[in-house]
């Protein structure tokens, strides 16, 4: 058939390409696969249409239905309750009276009583503690009196004086203020006594472990003979 066609050729243009028939067969198939590789190649690449995914719903699960552990903890019936946590900080509490060291300490939030006594070196031999609840917490800023007269709850009625033991019209007789237990607010009710004058006065306690007569009142700075007159009868050590 190759022939065939050749045959068809005008001469000239045989002459022209010198080409046999064999040559012209084997340029004819690689022009066939040239134009089949094109057509593979255009087809392979035609835009194509695409499909939107579709949408799934999440359903949760309950995972106490699906039988899952519960991710909230729960109390277990007849479980005994957790324990509160435990203070974080520090406190500071005066100790005085019939200790080794009296003064100020410095504790652990959430300390107790016994903390307080065993920072101060202890109690000394002899004192009589049966009224202090060595097992109670402490608070900051309060003071621990050993071995010492408790104060009285208030010297007389609330918004007036207090009224000197036998004056006319007093309700009766007047329980004496400790000077070696009272706290700053107690002190600061005697007639004369500020804040400064309070704070002078414990700073002398502590300083002596406490009072043991009232005529060491001369003894704080502040505290002339007419404010000691007016203080006397009021107080004790």
């Amino acid at each position: 058939m190759v022939s065939g066609l050749w045959d068809r050729v005008p001469l000239w243009v045989r002459i022209r390409w010198g080409l046999a028939p064999r040559t012209l067969a084997a340029l004819a198939l690689v022009l066939v696969a040239a134009v089949g590789l094109a057509a593979f190649h255009f087809w392979s690449v035609r835009p194509q249409g695409v499909r939107a995914p579709e949408t799934v719903e999440a359903v949760a699960e309950d995972p106490l239905r699906a039988g899952g552990a519960d991710p909230v903890p729960r109390p277990v019936a007849g479980a005994p309750p957790s324990p509160p946590p435990e203070p974080v900080g520090e406190i500071v509490v005066d100790v005085s009276g019939k200790v080794h060291r009296p003064g100020v300490q410095r504790l652990p939030a959430g300390s107790r009583v016994a903390d307080a006594l065993r920072a101060a070196g202890g109690v000394r031999a002899g004192t009589d503690v049966t009224g202090l609840n060595r097992a109670r917490v402490l608070m900051d800023g309060e003071q621990v009196a050993v071995g010492l007269p408790q104060a009285p709850a208030a010297l007389g009625a609330p918004g007036g004086a207090a009224g000197a033991p036998g004056a006319p019209g007093a309700p009766g007789p007047v329980a004496l203020l400790s000077l070696s237990a009272a706290t700053k607010e107690q002190l600061e009710t005697l007639p004369g006594i500020g804040p400064v004058l309070a704070q002078h006065i414990i700073d002398h306690r502590t300083e002596n472990s406490g009072f043991r007569s009232v005529d060491e009142l001369r003894q704080v700075n502040g505290i002339g003979d007419r404010r000691f007159a007016d203080l006397q009868p009021l107080v004790q050590p």
